[in-house]
């Protein structure tokens, strides 16, 4: 993983290009970046009605950008400590639909 820090603060990001749904056959939306900010508190649990919560505004910011540059430079900007995910490509096996037969 790579990892850069540009200031020793408290916001952390990460930034990782997103995989395909296990329910779709395409590769839409995964062409993008997404810039999605570490959480700073732990989740807890309503003792009334038993929900899962966080005061942590910054767990429901995902940013998306068109390319890695770009979340980079947005980060660097700002100021955030940032950690870039590497890209997992599928190997695709391509063959005729013959060759089921054989």
């Amino acid at each position: 993983m790579k990892a850069q820090s540009v200031k020793a603060q408290s916001v952390k990001a990460r930034i990782y290009q997103p995989v395909k749904n296990a329910m779709q056959s395409g590769t839409a939306n995964t062409h993008e970046w997404v810039l999605e900010f570490e959480p700073e508190k732990g989740k807890t649990i309503d003792s009334v009605m038993g929900w899962t919560g966080s005061s942590d505004m910054r767990a429901q910011v995902k940013l998306r950008f068109d390319s890695q540059e770009e979340a980079e430079g947005y980060a660097t900007r700002n100021d955030i400590a940032f950690e870039v995910a590497p890209v997992h490509r599928k190997k695709r096996n391509i063959q005729a639909y013959a060759n089921n037969f054989k």
